[in-house]
């Protein structure tokens, strides 16, 4: 009988997520120690929808980059 699915394509995956995670949190981190204010504060209190949208941008480009480093 067939496998319905591949055991080490399921852990591959897993690692691979896993490894984009801990890259993204790092990167973001950086980008949170380079920036001059509190990010959090900014945008939870301060109610700065400009750094909100700047910084989801740029979330969405680290993945990206990330993602195309992994699959790479």
């Amino acid at each position: 009988m067939e496998e319905l699915v591949n055991l080490q394509n399921v852990i591959s995956a897993i690692l691979y997520s896993m490894i984009g995670c801990i890259g993204f949190a790092i990167a973001f981190k950086i980008l949170d120690i380079v920036t001059p204010n509190d990010l959090w504060h900014e945008i939870l209190e301060e109610h700065n929808n400009a750094l909100a949208i700047l910084i989801g941008s740029i979330a969405i480009g680290m993945s990206i980059i990330i993602s195309a480093a992994i699959k790479g």
